[in-house]
């Protein structure tokens, strides 16, 4: 008896004509090389790197704003401080003036020193509170006496010292005394 498995022709590993053999310089395809979970990893990975990549650049400039921030303040006074440089020469020169200096001379130099401070003030956005003949306003004035008053009530008298806004801002208010109508006068009861 034939065993009909030894009947079969030999293995030929030849290829027939026309058939293209495989290279082997290309690995075998991978039959999950395209696969959606593959896809999808590749496009978790891309988005971490992003998301990674924005989370360190607002890291960034939320420091460098930080930074610019402590600097503002730092150096916010640095214009004012140096306008007063020169109210402050100004000084010095009327304090180191010898006796030949004429009080005139004195005083036109202390008003241009005054002008000098205004103007420093002025670029400061710093303005006088001089209220006189105003209403009182308790946000901007402090009233130290009250008086009786021709003027209405609650309207200012006098200006003891003059106040400072800063922007909009009290910086110090006014030292004022405010008016208040005149009592009237005490008679004696109703003649019975």
């Amino acid at each position: 008896m034939t065993d009909p498995r030894n009947d079969a022709p030999p293995f030929n590993d030849t290829f027939p004509p026309g058939a293209d053999a495989p290279t082997t310089d290309s690995p075998p395809a991978d039959p999950r090389a395209d696969s959606p979970l593959q896809k999808v990893q590749a496009e978790v990975a891309e988005l971490k790197d992003a998301w990674l990549r924005a989370r360190a650049e607002t890291e960034n400039v939320r420091r460098q704003g930080q930074a610019d921030v402590a600097r503002a303040h730092k150096y916010a006074i640095e214009k004012f401080a140096e306008d007063l440089l020169a109210v402050k020469d100004a000084l010095e020169q009327t304090v180191a003036a010898d006796a030949s200096v004429s009080p005139e001379a004195l005083k036109a130099g202390a008003v241009l020193t005054l002008k000098s401070l205004d103007a420093a003030f002025g670029r400061a956005q710093i303005t006088e509170i001089d209220p006189v003949g105003e209403k009182f306003d308790p946000h901007r004035h402090q009233a130290m006496q009250v008086v009786e008053s021709d003027l209405p009530p609650n309207t200012v008298v006098t200006v003891f010292q003059k106040g400072y806004l800063i922007n909009d801002r009290v910086l110090r208010p006014a030292l004022v005394t405010v008016s208040k109508a005149p009592e009237a006068p005490r008679g004696k009861g109703p003649a019975g």
